[in-house]
């Protein structure tokens, strides 16, 4: 672990850091309960879904996924907590309001992050948050929610739904997740296309109040991250444990602007003190 800490220190050099040890769980496989709802997003003060399907989550589904952000009594959404605050902070300073997550390799534990993030974010803020599954190659989203079958972003991408077709509300105020069904041939030309270019501000521009947070592919095991990069305004980066090696890490960083640097997470933490779920 002492590793690791180094080569992000020496990576990021003078930039801040936002870091939290989350402890792991027990997966388990979805269980699905849904219901249609024709109701468009219209405003942080008085929330409409008139287009957007919203959903009725299992909580015990969530918890088996480590998905403790949706239950605010869960001692354990105290490190999203943290995370969240020092995120918001340093993206309301500068004016952001997308963000890409990801991680140097895989099994880093970065979906389950951005999950528990933006829900900690709908929690308590005043914004709106959008979690969008760019992961076109390994897409877990849904796995992880429990969703049902339903238009996704394969449809939107094919022309087949529109953005508010796909969103669903997870029973979670000011909450909308865009998930993606199943894999994505050729990801990295589809993602580098106009297509998801126009895409990509259309999710940006339609709400001035909204967060957009994109799970993206680990960094080092294609270049779906890299093409993506350019279109968001701030990184944040998942480091599992025990997992990725210095020289991994700092490859990572290579590819990363400084200046959109927004800090890394030390996920997957060997800490054995039920009150250790953060570490700055």
């Amino acid at each position: 672990m002492e590793k690791i800490k180094q080569a992000i220190a020496e990576s990021k050099r003078s930039n801040a850091t936002a870091k939290t040890n989350v402890t792991q769980q027990e997966q388990g496989e979805p269980i699905i309960e849904n219901r249609p709802d024709n109701t468009v997003e219209q405003s942080t003060a008085d929330i409409v879904y008139e287009k957007t399907k919203v959903v009725k989550l299992d909580p015990e589904h969530l918890a088996k996924n480590r998905i403790v952000s949706f239950n605010k009594h869960d001692h354990l959404s105290l490190g999203f907590d943290i995370l969240r605050t020092q995120v918001i902070k340093k993206m309301q300073e500068n004016g952001w309001r997308t963000m890409a997550i990801t991680s140097p390799t895989q099994a880093c534990g970065k979906s389950v992050i951005s999950i528990n993030l933006a829900m900690s974010i709908a929690h308590h803020t005043d914004t709106t948050t959008m979690l969008a599954d760019f992961d076109l190659r390994r897409p877990s989203i849904k796995k992880y929610l429990g969703l049902a079958s339903g238009p996704s972003l394969n449809d939107v991408l094919a022309g087949q739904a529109t953005i508010s077709e796909a969103l669903v509300n997870p029973g979670l105020d000011r909450f909308v997740v865009l998930p993606t069904a199943k894999p994505v041939p050729h990801s990295s030309e589809v993602l580098s296309s106009q297509k998801v270019g126009d895409l990509i501000q259309e999710i940006r521009n339609r709400y001035n109040e909204r967060i957009v947070i994109f799970d993206l592919p680990p960094m080092l095991v294609s270049d779906d991250a890299m093409i993506m990069l350019s279109q968001v305004d701030c990184v944040l980066v998942v480091v599992g444990n025990g997992m990725v090696s210095n020289d991994q890490l700092a490859e990572t960083m290579r590819y990363i602007d400084p200046d959109k640097l927004l800090g890394t997470v030390l996920n997957k933490s060997e800490s054995s003190r039920a009150n250790e779920y953060y570490d700055y």
